[in-house]
This record gives structure tokens, C-alpha cells and sequence, in this order.
């Protein structure tokens, strides 16, 4: 199973919009890799309307959205094909699935990413989700029960997050919220904490040596 900070594994595979090479298809793109349990099944319906609702906001974020079961194209097909035309969810209709679902059958895409936990299936893949950066390393992962939907806002503001500590070098607090102060990472000598403290002011502002804030500007 891939950790934070290592190379996602590649992989070809077939999806609801055709075969994808990963991750050549989307070098210089943030991506984010999810899978569901199964087509037809309640909370991944719920999942999928959401994340579709909000393929617009991720892509302007340079980030493209992939989704993978165990189950076969058709199966995924009919699936998307009956949340666009029937189910209306949270006053969200006619949700159309334009991202790719992967095909995974012989579940070759979910062992490779660690998304078969015996313990709680060994044929579904539970909820899990990659965070993956334009150089293909894997920046977060999140794994949720089969019984429990994702908040997909919240993957969203993980995703903020990460990219504006890749751009600006800098860390974000508890509850962070794009627009919030960011964290200055801390010093790394007795001499510069010091320093760090006397010269707080404008720019920044410490609550301690190793606790400093910042606004981005």
C-alpha cells in the first residue's frame, strides 16, 4: 500500500469516459482517487451526486476527480445513468457524472492503492481517498467505513490546504479555512527562534517561539 510522500502507483484502466493511463494522462494536475463499495448502493450514490455537483469547483483548483469500484463498466453506466435520470438528492437533479469511474473487476487499481481491507470486505473496496500532486506523489489519504459518507467539502479544503502549503512553504492550523492566517514553519536554531520573536510584527505575528502566524498575501 502507497504511504504519504511516495509515488502513486501507475496504472491503465478502462472508465465510464474511456481508457486512462495514469498518471501520464494528467501530469501537471492534482488528482483526487476515490472508491466507493459498490454501483447501486445508497451512501455511494449520495457520494457520487456530490462530488459531480462539485467537478467544477476541484477543476478550478487543477485538480481532476477519479472514481473506481469493484464493478464492471455497465454495471457503472446503468448506475450514473439512473442518478442522472431519477434520484434527486439534497435539491441536486439531474446530476450528470462527467469524471471517470474505473472499471475493476480483477481489482488490480484498488490493490495497488490499499483500498481492499479484509476486515471489513474482501470484495468491496472500502472508502478511501488520494490526494495526488502534479509530480504523482501522494499527498493525503482518508479512509471512511462502508457506512459513512465522506464530506466532500472538507476533502476540498484538504485540497486547498495543500496546495497553499506547496505554493507559499508554509504549514495550516486546526480548522483552517482558505483566508485564514497560515503557520511560518519554526526555526531551526536557538538564534533564530529568538530572532523570530523580537522581529514579530507586522509581517507576522508569535504566540511562541515556535508557534508564529501569518496572513497570505
Amino acid at each position: 500500500m502507497p504511504l504519504i510522500g511516495e509515488e502513486a502507483p501507475s496504472f491503465k484502466a478502462k472508465t465510464t469516459m474511456g481508457t486512462i493511463n495514469f498518471p501520464d494522462d494528467y501530469k501537471g494536475k492534482w488528482v483526487i482517487l476515490f472508491s466507493h463499495p459498490a454501483d447501486f448502493t445508497p451512501v455511494c450514490t449520495t457520494e457520487f451526486i456530490t462530488f459531480a455537483s462539485m467537478q467544477e469547483e476541484f477543476r478550478k483548483r487543477n485538480c481532476e476527480l477519479i472514481g473506481l469500484s469493484i464493478d464492471g463498466l455497465f454495471s457503472h453506466i446503468a448506475w450514473l445513468r439512473t442518478i442522472k435520470e431519477k434520484i434527486v438528492y439534497k435539491d441536486m437533479k439531474g446530476v450528470e457524472v462527467k469524471f471517470p469511474v474505473i472499471e475493476d473487476i480483477k481489482m488490480d487499481v484498488a490493490k495497488k492503492f490499499g483500498m481492499l481491507q479484509p476486515a471489513a470486505s474482501d470484495t468491496q473496496a472500502v472508502r478511501a481517498v488520494f490526494i495526488i500532486d502534479p509530480e504523482s506523489k501522494i499527498r493525503a489519504i482518508l479512509y471512511y467505513p462502508m457506512s459513512n459518507g465522506r464530506e466532500v467539502n472538507e476533502i476540498m479544503r484538504l485540497l486547498i490546504a495543500l496546495q497553499t502549503s506547496t505554493e507559499h512553504g508554509v504549514a495550516t492550523p486546526a480548522n483552517w479555512q482558505p483566508g485564514d492566517d497560515v503557520i511560518i514553519p519554526p526555526p531551526g536554531s536557538c538564534g533564530l527562534a529568538q530572532e523570530r520573536v523580537e522581529k514579530a510584527g507586522e509581517d507576522y505575528y508569535c504566540l511562541d517561539w515556535f508557534l508564529c502566524f501569518k496572513k497570505l498575501k
